[in-house]
C-alpha cells in the first residue's frame, strides 16, 4: 500500500499505539521514542524500537525536534507521525522534516502555520467566502480600536490569542470597563504560552454548539469529507465527550457545512487529515478553526464511516490518492468517545496522577477502548491526564447511549480519581439524551446537581472492588498454603 517500511511515531500513549496499529496492519515498523519517566510505558513496549529521547520534562524529550530528527535518520525510519499535541501542530518541526528528507506524516508546513495563526486563518476564510464570527480582522492595534469593536458588534466579546489553543489566553469580555485588563492579560499570557503576543476580539456566542467536520486530502487535489462531529460537552474549553454525527444536524444545514469546510481545506492547499471547527448557533454557524492534525475524536467518525484514518493519512504522506470518492463514503449508526481522565470532576478537574493498582477496561458489543496505560503503570504528573478513550458505536444513538453506561459500568479503574463518575451522570442527563448540549453544558445546574451522587457511588464502587480484590488474595493466599502442606503431607 505504501514505500515507508519504517515509520517513528513522536508522541507517547494512546495515540503512539493507535498510529503503530495502524502500521503493524501496513507492515510497517515502528519506532518509539520515550523520556526517562516513560520507559515502562506500553508504547515502549509495543513498538519495533524504543528510543531514549530525553528528560521528563516535554522541552527535553517529546518538543526536542533535533533528537527526533537524530533519532528517526540513525533508526532507519522514512516518515515521522507526530500523533496529535506535542510537535503535531508545530510547522518548524515539519520545516525541519522537509529539511531533513524525513517524511511529515500532516500537512506541508506552510499550511500549519497560516492556519495555525488565527488572525490569518480567519482572513483567508473571509476571502473563501466562510462564515466567520463579526471581530476585529486582525491583532488588537490599540485600546480605542478594540472598544471601537467591541461596541459594534455588541457584548459579550471574547478576547483571544492568535497563536493560541486549549482556552488559553481567552476572556470573556461583558463590558467595555474590563475590555483593557483583558486585553493586556490575554497578550501576556499568549506571548508566555506561544511567543506571540497577538490577540484579536470576536463576538461571543452564550450557547453555541462545538460542531467539526473531519476532511482529508490528497496531494492531487482530492478532498473528501468524513461527515460531522458534536464535540460541545467540553471544560476549560477542552472536551470531553464527542459524538458522530451530531445529532441535530440536517442534511440541508450538513450540506452548508460539508461544503464550508472543503472550501477550507482547498483554501489553505491542505493534504492530509484536518478537522474544520464551527460554532452554532440559532440556525447559524461560523468558522472556528482548523486543526491541522489527527484529532483525539477521530474514532467516532471511523466508527461511523468504517474509514481508518490513520492508514489514510500514512498513504496521502506516501504520495497516494484517496482511493474513494465523497459519494463513496456513507453514515453508518452512531458513535460516542468518553474521555477518561484521571482527574477529579469535583475538584475543577485537578489532574489527579499516580500508580494503577487494579485496571480492567470494558468489551462487548460496540465498544472500542483506546488506552496507553496498563495495572501497575504510574500516570505521571509531567503529561496529559489522559487514561483512555472510551467508545460506543450503536446502530442509532439510543443504542450508542447504552451501550456507553453499560461499559461506564463494567470499566474498573483503582488508584487514582477519574472522570468516569462524570461520564455516568452525561449519559444519564435527559438533556443529553435528547441531544440538547452546548460549550457551557457542564456548569449547568442539572449536570452539577447530579454529579456529586454519581461520584459517591463510583467511589463505593470501587471501594467494594478493592476490598473484595483483597479478599480475593487473601483466600488465593490461603488456598495456596493449603495446598502446599497437602503435597508436602503426600510426599511423606
Amino acid at each position: 500500500m505504501t514505500h515507508f517500511e519504517k515509520i517513528l511515531v513522536a508522541n507517547r500513549g494512546e495515540i503512539a499505539i493507535r498510529v503503530m496499529r495502524a502500521c503493524r496492519e501496513l507492515d510497517i515498523d515502528t519506532v518509539a521514542i520515550y523520556s526517562t519517566v516513560d520507559s515502562d510505558a506500553l508504547h515502549v513496549k509495543y513498538a519495533d524500537e524504543a528510543f531514549l529521547v530525553g528528560e521528563a520534562p516535554p522541552a527535553k524529550s517529546y518538543l526536542n525536534m533535533e533528537r527526533i530528527i537524530d533519532i528517526a535518520q540513525k533508526s532507519g525510519a522514512e516518515a515521522i507521525h507526530p500523533g496529535y499535541g506535542f510537535l503535531a501542530e508545530n510547522y518548524r518541526f515539519a520545516k525541519l522534516c522537509q529539511e531533513e528528507d524525513v517524511v511529515f506524516i500532516g500537512p506541508s508546513w506552510k499550511t500549519i502555520k497560516a492556519m495555525g495563526s488565527k488572525v490569518e486563518a480567519k482572513r483567508m476564510m473571509r476571502e473563501a467566502r466562510v462564515p466567520v464570527l463579526p471581530g476585529t480582522e486582525g491583532g488588537i492595534g490599540n485600546l480605542d480600536d478594540a472598544c471601537e469593536v467591541a461596541a459594534r458588534i455588541g457584548y459579550p466579546v471574547i478576547v483571544k490569542a492568535s497563536a493560541g489553543g486549549g482556552g488559553i489566553g481567552m476572556h470573556i469580555v461583558h463590558d467595555e470597563d474590563h475590555l483593557k485588563a483583558a486585553i493586556e492579560a490575554g497578550q501576556r499570557i499568549a506571548q508566555s504560552a506561544f511567543g506571540d503576543a497577538t490577540v484579536f476580539i470576536e463576538k461571543y456566542l452564550e450557547k453555541p454548539r462545538h460542531i467539526e467536520f473531519q476532511v482529508l486530502a490528497d496531494e492531487h487535489g482530492n478532498i473528501v469529507h468524513l461527515y460531522d462531529r458534536e464535540c460541545s460537552i467540553q471544560r476549560r474549553h477542552q472536551k470531553l465527550v464527542e459524538e458522530a454525527p451530531c445529532p441535530i444536524m440536517t442534511p440541508e444545514l450538513r450540506e452548508r457545512m460539508a461544503a464550508s469546510a472543503i472550501a477550507v481545506a482547498r483554501a489553505s492547499d491542505y493534504t492530509n487529515a484536518g478537522t474544520v471547527e464551527f460554532l452554532y448557533s440559532d440556525g447559524d454557524y461560523y468558522f472556528m478553526e482548523m486543526n491541522t492534525r489527527l484529532q483525539v475524536e477521530h474514532t467516532v467518525t471511523e466508527l461511523i464511516t468504517g474509514r481508518d484514518i490513520v492508514k489514510k493519512q500514512i498513504a496521502v504522506a506516501a504520495g497516494e490518492s484517496i482511493p474513494f470518492d465523497q459519494e463513496d463514503v456513507t453514515i453508518r449508526g452512531h458513535a460516542i468517545e468518553c474521555r477518561v481522565n484521571a482527574e477529579n470532576p469535583l475538584n475543577n478537574f485537578t489532574a489527579d496522577p499516580g500508580k494503577i493498582l487494579r485496571y480492567r477496561s470494558p468489551g462487548g458489543p460496540g465498544i472500542r477502548v483506546d488506552s496507553g496505560i496498563h495495572m501497575g503503570y504510574s500516570i505521571p504528573p509531567t503529561y496529559d491526564s489522559m487514561i483512555a478513550k472510551l467508545c460506543a458505536w450503536g446502530a442509532d444513538r439510543s443504542e450508542a447511549i447504552a451501550r456507553m453506561r453499560r461499559a461506564i459500568s463494567e470499566y474498573i479503574i483503582i488508584g487514582v480519581k477519574t472522570t468516569l463518575p462524570l461520564h455516568h451522570a452525561i449519559m444519564h442527563n435527559p438533556h443529553f439524551v435528547e441531544g440538547d448540549t452546548h460549550t457551557h453544558f457542564l456548569e449547568e445546574e442539572h449536570v452539577s446537581k447530579t454529579l456529586a451522587r454519581y461520584v459517591r457511588e463510583e467511589e463505593a464502587r470501587m471501594q467494594t472492588l478493592a476490598a473484595s480484590l483483597r479478599q480475593g488474595k487473601q483466600i488465593a493466599a490461603i488456598t495456596g498454603a493449603v495446598t502446599l502442606y497437602i503435597r508436602g503431607q503426600q510426599e511423606k
